[in-house]
């Protein structure tokens, strides 16, 4: 018979998986709004007044702008009201995504817009207006950098705010940006992480219990060093409250096999040093799609007013009328495809892709590692920065129940849900 338990690290049983930036990227956004609304207001009234029909063309267009914005800002506040409503089963993180990629199809459907504009006047060629065009549509970029800048505050802020897991445990950032890799011992004794530490002091081994009960004294614990070349050093611990620390430093390179001895015995684990090549995929299941499609809407209409510029002044200094029609050709490619870069990573939450391999490669090595199977494994983004796992267990052990497992997976930064299913061995089997 199955043990089953389901449990929120972190967020707790409300399943509030909400980005780290939620709010302060919710102000952010409704900023640009109000600046691009009040901009739009501006144009509109003042070519009313003067009339001046291009003033009022990039006043409408302005407000295309708002609107956009209103996508993604609205998406923030309902899913901040609604954060703890227990009609969303996994909780509201999911509706940056949805808005994301609402966003992306309208940033299609404006490149599909320019990209017919542009070839109608290829084929068609109207009369420009220099003298206004060129200071509407310098305006227009200053508008565009300011909104720009009020929204990279946290873009790119918090794409890589969390640290990256490797090894066979797991990997977490200290204050100054090095790693531990932490690797989990089950013995006898508890679950124990030991771990190279290196807080802006030089490194040393950590041993840390997972679980309250897990109990060790530091004349009964070592840790010996066997590097490639066949050198040996043995490391005695110190009491440091809460954790067991080495009296003595690491000396690189941190890549060696390390014997552990336990008061139930001896165990082996190896240490590597940190490959950056999942850091892609980590940051993507980290990154708010939603501040991203609207720095995207903003950074595409920046794009637009440059091309416009140079496509202008050429066509005004060498009679090039075609160059206005060519920057907008080139300004709907660029738009497509940051559109369809935006709609591919939003759909592929949306479908409840795995975005962080390594997370589950790390969640199997946890339990396999004590001589446990998976029997299924499910890991997936349910918001900005958080991942649940739904892990199904065979056991020997009788003894451990979900709870076990929980404690050897909490530490797992990123990891905010877990569901454990236990199967127990069958006698004879």
């Amino acid at each position: 018979m199955s043990n089953f338990e389901d449990a929120a690290f972190g967020a707790g049983h409300d399943h509030v998986f909400l980005g780290a930036a939620h709010e302060d990227n919710e102000r952010r956004t409704w900023m640009v709004i109000a600046l691009c609304s009040a901009m739009m207001v501006t144009e509109i009234v003042g070519g009313s007044l003067f009339g001046s029909l291009a003033l009022v063309a990039d006043g409408l267009h302005m407000s295309t702008h708002a609107g956009a914005m209103l996508i993604a800002a609205f998406a923030y506040t309902y899913a901040r009201r609604h954060a703890s409503d227990s009609r969303f089963v996994f909780g509201t993180g999911k509706l940056g995504d949805l808005a994301g990629f609402t966003s992306a199809i309208v940033l299609a459907m404006i490149a599909l817009l320019i990209g017919y504009e542009a070839i109608s006047r290829f084929l068609s060629p109207v009369p420009i207006h220099f003298g206004q065009a060129i200071p509407i549509a310098v305006l227009g970029l200053l508008v565009n950098l300011a909104s720009v800048w009020l929204l990279s505050g946290n873009h790119h802020g918090h794409d890589h705010g969390h640290g990256h897991s490797h090894g066979h445990g797991h990997g977490h950032e200290d204050a100054h940006g090095h790693e531990e890799e932490a690797h989990r011992i089950f013995g006898n004794a508890g679950v124990f992480a030991v771990s190279v530490f290196e807080d802006g002091v030089p490194p040393v081994f950590r041993i840390t219990p997972e679980m309250a009960s897990s109990r060790l004294t530091t004349d009964a614990v070592s840790i010996t060093t066997i590097r490639p070349d066949g050198s040996r050093q043995t490391f005695t611990f110190e009491d440091r409250g809460s954790f067991l620390e080495s009296k003595d430093d690491i000396p690189e390179p941190h890549a060696f096999r390390a014997i552990v001895s336990l008061p139930d015995g001896e165990h082996s684990i190896e240490f590597e040093e940190h490959d950056h090549s999942h850091d892609e995929a980590h940051a993507a299941a980290n990154r708010d799609h939603n501040i991203r499609s609207a720095y995207i809407h903003v950074i595409a209409d920046a794009a637009v007013s440059v091309l416009a510029i140079i496509g202008l002044l050429l066509a005004r200094a060498f009679g090039w009328a075609w160059m206005d029609p060519l920057a907008g050709v080139i300004g709907a490619l660029v738009i497509a495809n940051w559109s369809w870069g935006l709609m591919r990573d939003t759909g592929g939450i949306l479908l409840d892709m795995n975005l962080d391999k390594r997370m589950a490669e790390n969640v199997r090595h946890v339990i396999e590692d004590n001589g446990d199977a998976v029997l299924d494994l499910h890991v997936w983004r349910v918001g900005p920065g958080h991942m649940s796992a739904v892990v199904s267990v065979v056991t020997s052990e009788i003894q451990r129940s979900p709870s076990f497992y929980r404690a050897a997976l909490k530490r797992f930064e990123g990891l905010s849900h877990v569901t454990v299913e236990v199967n127990p061995t069958r006698a004879g089997a």
